[in-house]
């Protein structure tokens, strides 16, 4: 038994605060203008560290007079009472995007929840999510505390990434405010320097998000080494147990999008598998998962994208392999990287906005006195 998972929140957060008392955040000033990235991605799996890359160069480069604090995801807990002495009243929380806005990663929506509680005077903007609370007991009490805690933080705004989780977040926060936006990562363009094309590369999971079993996947890759052998070459998005830290992000990610480059066609089952197949212009074979957030990412986003072939769940071998020849006999079909930077006018809006509030209401004021 994980006796970690019995001890309630707010013990476990006040615990790890007396253990780690420390003042991280002391050369800072309340004054300073600070925009929080909440919950960075510090760990292997690296879609959610290219969200973490890709929404700290979107804050930097939307908000060049404002200091970017980034708060890893591992030192929450032990940080956040170093972090709220130096919060000033304008200063906006972000808290990653990503899958992980429900109970299939419980201790990841805890240290959200933990966010959106400790900073109600402040605006907070979640980056876009997908949203994915089990339809089981336990589902539903987890989605009935998430949405006591989320309506009581009145300057909370929310952002699916997808339209299935845009509908079920209007139908349970109706009391935040809700907008939709791709993916972060998708703002990025990793298509240059170019590279020779030589590889057809798998990108599966194995994992609580699977969909396709095992054994099939196992059929899958058995069918393609004995058609393609030469060409096969293996690489996950998620790397393992291992901690990366701000310095070492680039070089994980270069590594994996060098590796898509250098594909003929990437066949995947993970949701960054395709997304980083868009940004590099890479053709792309994907299959569902277990949630519906590659479906519905496709289909919102990427239907029109000619490089990327979604595979239905009934497929069969000669479905994979007609794909597969369509790609290596019409490469460079779709060279261009698709532009979503108008799609995130609103996350850049709301973060804007919240900064202008204080200033706005003082004029409003003035106006009024000076009138009367």
């Amino acid at each position: 038994m994980n006796i970690k998972r019995l001890i309630p929140l707010k013990i476990k957060q006040k615990i790890i605060q007396y253990i780690s008392r420390n003042d991280i955040y002391k050369d800072y000033k309340k004054k300073d203008k600070k925009i929080v990235l909440a919950l960075a991605a510090d760990y292997g799996n690296l879609g959610d560290v290219a969200i973490t890359y890709a929404q700290r160069k979107f804050l930097e480069e939307k908000f060049p007079n404002y200091e970017v604090i980034e708060i890893p995801i591992s030192e929450t807990y032990k940080n956040m009472k170093s972090l709220k002495r130096v919060i000033g009243k304008d200063d906006v929380i972000t808290i990653i995007g990503g899958g992980n806005f429900g109970n299939l990663y419980q201790e990841i929506e805890d240290m959200r929840q933990a966010f959106i509680k400790t900073f109600k005077k402040n605006t907070v903007v979640c980056f876009p999510q997908t949203i994915d609370f089990s339809e089981d007991k336990l589902g539903n009490k987890k989605l009935k505390k998430a949405k006591e805690v989320y309506k009581r933080n009145k300057k909370l705004v929310l952002f699916a990434r997808e339209n299935k989780s845009f509908n079920v977040m209007k139908k349970n926060f109706k009391l935040n405010n809700i907008y939709l936006a791709p993916d972060i990562v998708l703002s990025l363009n990793k298509k240059e320097p170019k590279l020779k094309r030589e590889n057809i590369t798998i990108c599966f999971r194995n994992d609580n998000e699977n969909k396709i079993n095992q054994t099939r996947k196992q059929e899958i890759i058995d069918l393609l080494t004995l058609k393609y052998k030469e060409l096969l070459y293996f690489k996950d998005t998620h790397v393992g147990k291992v901690s990366i830290t701000e310095n070492e992000r680039e070089k994980y990610l270069s590594e994996i999008w060098n590796t898509f480059k250098k594909s003929k066609v990437v066949l995947t089952d993970r949701l960054h598998g395709m997304i980083f197949c868009v940004i590099t212009g890479t053709p792309c074979i994907v299959f569902p998962n277990s949630n519906g957030k590659i479906e519905s990412t496709y289909y919102t986003w990427l239907k029109n994208y000619k490089n990327i072939k979604l595979i239905s769940e009934d497929f069969s071998n000669e479905d994979i392999i007609n794909n597969i020849e369509y790609f290596l006999k019409n490469e460079n079909i779709e060279d261009n990287v698709i532009n979503f930077d108008i799609k995130y006018k609103k996350i850049e809006e709301v973060i804007r906005e919240s900064k202008q509030w204080k200033s706005q209401e003082y004029i409003i004021q003035l106006k009024i006195l000076f009138w009367e």
